[in-house]
């Protein structure tokens, strides 16, 4: 093929795909101001209904460690067994009140009661034993150590569940205190401190940080 007849190739090419482009651009109708309207309809109803969806899921609840950046589509299934029942939620609500009527009293080691104090697992047994199927071991070890409460990942906390931790020994729980969300806990610290709530992010909790457990659940609680 002689160059001249390249060159004609080429513009012959080039002049057919200015052609489609053309068509395409042609072949869009603008909308209706009737249409924009109903389009505009249709994307809100679509987040509200997003929105409910996701309300309904445990991971985007205020106050869990991880927060959106976790989360992925779940089948509705999972969506559902993963939702709190009124009745845990009822349960929640009374530990929570019982926790947080505590706050400022002074830490006293095997205390268990308001009158006596609390050291850190004497706080947790009085504040959910009464609404349990059955008791929790007495010290921060023995609710670290019994199988009947099920293991979580931290960023799968919500409130309510014990988060435990290893200040002087390496690997046993020598301290423990309750999920809140919003990334705090309440605790019942050490001698000379009052039970206070502090901040789980706190480079201090996370270099003791042993795990976490979840006590409320439908099947134990009474």
């Amino acid at each position: 093929m002689q160059p001249q007849s390249k060159e004609a190739h080429e513009r012959m090419k080039n002049r057919e795909r200015l052609l489609v482009n053309a068509r395409k651009r042609l072949a869009v109708v603008p909308l209706t101001p009737e249409q924009k309207k109903r389009q505009a309809a249709e994307k809100r109803a679509t987040r509200a209904w997003n929105r409910e969806q996701l309300a309904m899921h445990t991971r985007w609840r205020p106050g869990l460690i991880g927060g959106s950046e976790r989360l992925w589509p779940l089948a509705t299934e999972a969506l559902m067994a993963e939702m709190v029942s009124p009745r845990v939620e009822d349960t929640l609500h009374k530990v929570i009140q019982r926790l947080k009527q505590q706050l400022g009293k002074p830490y006293v080691w095997g205390g268990q009661t308001p009158e006596q104090g609390f050291d850190c697992s004497g706080l947790i047994y009085y504040a959910y034993n009464q609404l349990l199927s059955r008791k929790l071991p007495r010290t921060a070890n023995g609710m670290f150590q019994d199988r009947g409460l099920k293991w979580i990942n931290q960023r799968q906390l919500q409130r309510g569940d014990l988060v435990f931790f290893s200040i002087k020994s390496q690997d046993r729980a020598d301290h423990v205190g309750v999920y809140l969300g919003d990334g705090q806990f309440i605790e019942a610290p050490r001698t000379g401190l009052n039970i206070r709530i502090s901040q789980l992010s706190d480079n201090y909790w996370q270099e003791h940080y042993l795990g976490a457990k979840r006590i409320l659940t439908e099947e134990a609680i009474l």
